[in-house]
C-alpha cells in the first residue's frame, strides 16, 4: 500500500482525538511510546486496553473498549494482530459517528476491515505508524539527519 504524503498529512492535520487500541502500560512497548508521543504533540490519545481499564495513562483513563471512549474520536489507531482487526473496526464504526480514519500499525493489515471502513466513507491506513509519519512529514526526522523525501524551506 502506498499513500501520498499529502493524504497522510491531511489525516494527521485534521485528527484531534485518537483511540489507541491495544496500548500497553509498559514504556518500552511501541504502543506506549506512540500513544505518549501523540499526546505530547497535542492529540488527545485515549488508551484502550481491557486488561488495564480504569488506570491512568497520559492524563487519560484507560478504557476497556471503544464503547467506553468519548464519542468525539475521529481516528482509531490499532495495535493488534491483523486477524483481530475486523471486530475492532466494526465496533469503531458503530461507536463513532465522526470517525474519519482507521489506522493500522506497522505489520497490521486486513483487507476485510479496510473494505468495511472504506464502504462507510472512512479513510484507512495500513502497515504504517502515525508517529513515524508525523515526524517525517512535519520535519522532526530531518533534525536527526534522516532524508525524509520531503522538501522544506524550514531549517
Amino acid at each position: 500500500m502506498s499513500y501520498s504524503d499529502a493524504f497522510l498529512k491531511k489525516i494527521l492535520t485534521r485528527t484531534k482525538t485518537i483511540a489507541v487500541v491495544g496500548v500497553s502500560m509498559n514504556p518500552v512497548r511501541p504502543s506506549y511510546y506512540v500513544a505518549r508521543y501523540l499526546s505530547l504533540k497535542g492529540f488527545t490519545a485515549i488508551p484502550v486496553n481491557p486488561g488495564h481499564a480504569g488506570k491512568m495513562l497520559f492524563g487519560q483513563e484507560v478504557r476497556a473498549s471503544l464503547q467506553d471512549c468519548p464519542k468525539d474520536v475521529d481516528m482509531v489507531d490499532i495495535f493488534r494482530r491483523s486477524e483481530h482487526v475486523p471486530p475492532i473496526v466494526e465496533e469503531a464504526l458503530d461507536c463513532f459517528d465522526g470517525l474519519r480514519t482507521v489506522w493500522m500499525q506497522i505489520g497490521v493489515e486486513n483487507a476485510e476491515a479496510a473494505a468495511m471502513a472504506e464502504a462507510r466513507g472512512v479513510d484507512v491506513i495500513q502497515n504504517r505508524c502515525p508517529k513515524i509519519e508525523y515526524q517525517r512529514l512535519f520535519g522532526e526526522l530531518r533534525m536527526g539527519g534522516f532524508n525524509t523525501g520531503v522538501i522544506s524551506s524550514k531549517l
